[in-house]
């Protein structure tokens, strides 16, 4: 894991790129690389950051060159010895054991060709000095980023945004739909860029750069396809091993030449993750991480360190409790800087607490259990829009007057949250709606209205954008399973443009490697193999996940009510946040800039304040938001790093 970053036919273009790689130090504390040539009547450069994870010699340093090839690279391949035997066989000679040689070989004998092949995670630019061309790619999934910005023939590209940012030599110019955006989901879907004139490579694609300015753009994978495929083998009555498939992935993540930990929740994903790998590294470390008491109980929160510590003492896991009481004045700040773009999910503090307190031990690589839930329709969400389906058939005057009851039922009491009044009143505001609306309202931050009557009126249209790109992508399938459809959807959008971003930016913060075994080409091949019915059975979600995992868990751990890796929002929204809060609705550069309106700010305080409607997850995005743009538009961003 690593950072990268270059130029091509771009002014200073060495001094850019070295200030990028510089921006990107935290991502490759281990060693820094350059590689500079002439092409055409331009230049390229490549730079890179070093995390280093396998060959840790000087034969796995970067940018690597050979034969006419310059790569710079992010990510890990886990099938590399397989493409390695193979390569060996047709003559090649290797140099060291590294997967970014095995990648720059690949690519001399296969071209775009050996993209479909590679199991793993990553970005690279890969340039070609005899025909001047380099090409920028990035993994089926989306699990690595890549930014890119472009200006007549010049190109800029770096694995984070913040390095664009700091070096395109004009003023940062915020795109307004991005921030829309981000206002529906809480984060920046991966199709938007928060930067005008930026933008995130796909997933599952290429774009090649021409010394003649000629641009060329291809899809090597796509997730539509796969799922289709999927489809076709379940009608005709194919049963994937997932037991075998979850264990053969779990087993290629722990490639490694440094130590490899996990995260722990205690939940069915990391549970599972964390035992298979206890088969194949006995001894393993986990890390888990608990709140303040108070905090905990104010949220409702489960005893996650209950059952991580029977998972732990089951197999032989050498378990790291981390119990925080965050300073989230000071973590606020520190985190939209290192999140790149407005991403309002509190789970990103989590992550870099858990990195950070594995990096201070010595360990660069953990597993996490990120993934399933999309895959296998294991959220809340999935749950209730079947369940949707059941309600829209209690007759209607029955419906009106449950909605006003659980209306006026209180969120909170002074000194405890009620989840169950939570869950009731998200459910009865998306249950009566039709699937596609239904099935965004349950997971987005407002309805049509709410959002419009947030913004500013010029951004009306933009709105109205946003909500036709969702519809878009939803009913871009050819599936007949209300539930893979869910899935489907998840796994473009949601996982790429949250869970993945905010995990990728927070680990790499904390210099450390974050491995997801789930968000993995054949775990998504056998996933979308499986029909809804046997991905949630009555209320159960991730039904088949939870059969496969059976034969390895004791079943309090499979079948235990789902946690949430998340924080005590409501706690820190009453105490350590409420003047941040305060500040931020009467003065922020939101409001004053005119993009969010004041009393729609305030009318959400009021009503969370009184416990009659929670908004705290609302308000620490509008919090990250304000944190985001302002330094965005003043161009202070930089000192956030430390």
């Amino acid at each position: 894991m690593c950072g990268i970053a270059g130029t091509y036919r771009w002014p200073d273009g060495k001094a850019v790129t070295d200030r990028l790689t510089g921006i990107l130090a935290h991502r490759g504390p281990d060693g820094a690389g350059h590689y500079g040539h002439r092409a055409g009547d331009g230049e390229v450069h490549l730079g890179h950051r070093r995390l280093a994870i396998i060959d840790l010699s000087e034969t796995g340093a970067q940018p690597m060159v050979s034969g006419g090839l310059a790569l710079t690279y992010n990510g890990e391949l886990y099938n590399a010895p397989e493409l390695r035997a193979e390569l060996a066989a047709a003559g090649v000679r290797f140099r060291g054991t590294s997967d970014t040689e095995v990648l720059l070989e690949a690519w001399r004998r296969w071209g775009t060709d050996c993209l479909p092949r590679l199991r793993g995670m990553f970005a690279f630019g890969v340039f070609d000095e005899r025909t001047g061309e380099l090409v920028l790619v990035r993994d089926q999934l989306g699990i690595k980023p890549l930014f890119l910005l472009r200006r007549g023939e010049g190109l800029v590209f770096a694995s984070e945004l913040k390095a664009l940012a700091a070096v395109t030599g004009a003023p940062v110019e915020v795109d307004e739909a991005a921030l829309v955006a981000s206002l529906l989901y809480y984060w920046v879907p991966d199709s938007r860029c928060a930067l005008r004139g930026a933008e995130k490579l796909p997933p599952g694609s290429w774009i090649r750069f021409r010394p003649d300015g000629r641009v060329e753009r291809g899809r090597y994978w796509n997730l539509k396809d796969v799922a289709a495929e999927g489809r076709d083998r379940v009608r005709a009555g194919e049963r994937p091993d997932l037991a075998a498939v979850v264990e053969e992935s779990a087993r290629r993540h722990l490639l490694s030449d440094v130590p490899v930990a996990a995260f722990l929740s205690g939940g069915l994903d990391s549970s599972y993750l964390t035992a298979l790998a206890a088969r194949h590294r006995p001894g393993i470390s986990a890390y888990t991480i608990g709140f303040r008491a108070e905090d905990a109980r104010f949220e409702a929160m489960p005893d996650d360190l209950r059952y991580a510590r029977k998972v732990a003492e089951r197999f032989g896991v050498d378990l790291h409790e981390i119990e925080i009481a965050p300073n989230v004045l000071d973590l606020l700040p520190r985190m939209t800087y290192h999140l790149d773009e407005p991403i309002g999910d509190p789970a990103a503090i989590n992550t870099f607490l858990i990195c950070s307190a594995a990096r201070e031990a010595g360990v660069k690589v953990m597993l996490s259990g990120m993934g399933a839930d999309e895959l296998f329709a294991g959220y809340r969400k999935h749950v209730a829009n079947l369940l949707a389906l059941r309600y829209q058939r209690v007759p209607r005057p029955l419906r009106r007057g449950l909605s006003a009851a659980v209306d006026r039922l209180p969120v909170a009491g002074s000194r405890r949250g009620y989840r169950s009044v939570r869950f009731a009143k998200r459910f009865l505001s998306f249950a009566g709606l039709p699937e596609e609306t239904a099935f965004r309202r349950s997971y987005t931050m407002y309805d049509r209205d709410e959002l419009l009557g947030l913004v500013h009126p010029d951004l009306a249209g933009t709105v109205e954008d946003v909500l036709t790109e969702h519809a878009d992508v939803y009913q871009d399938n050819g599936l007949d399973d209300f539930v893979n459809r869910m899935c489907l959807a998840d796994a473009r959008m949601f996982l790429p443009g949250l869970n993945l971003a905010y995990t990728d930016r927070s680990s790499m913060a904390a210099s450390t490697e974050v491995r997801v075994p789930y968000v993995d080409v054949e775990v998504v091949r056998a996933a979308f193999a499986v029909p809804g019915d046997r991905k949630i059975a009555g209320r159960q979600g991730k039904a088949v996940l939870k059969e496969a995992a059976a034969s390895v868990l004791p079943r309090e751990i499979v079948y235990r009510p789902k946690g949430l890796f998340s924080a005590p929002l409501r706690a820190w929204m009453s105490r350590d946040l409420a003047p941040l809060v305060r500040e931020v609705v009467h003065d922020g550069e939101l409001v004053r800039s005119g993009l969010l309106r004041r009393d729609a700010l305030q009318r959400m305080v009021a009503e969370d304040s009184a416990g009659r409607h929670d908004f705290s997850k609302h308000l620490w995005h509008v919090l990250t938001l304000e944190y985001w743009y302002r330094d965005a538009t003043s161009g202070s961003g930089e000192s956030r790093a430390a």
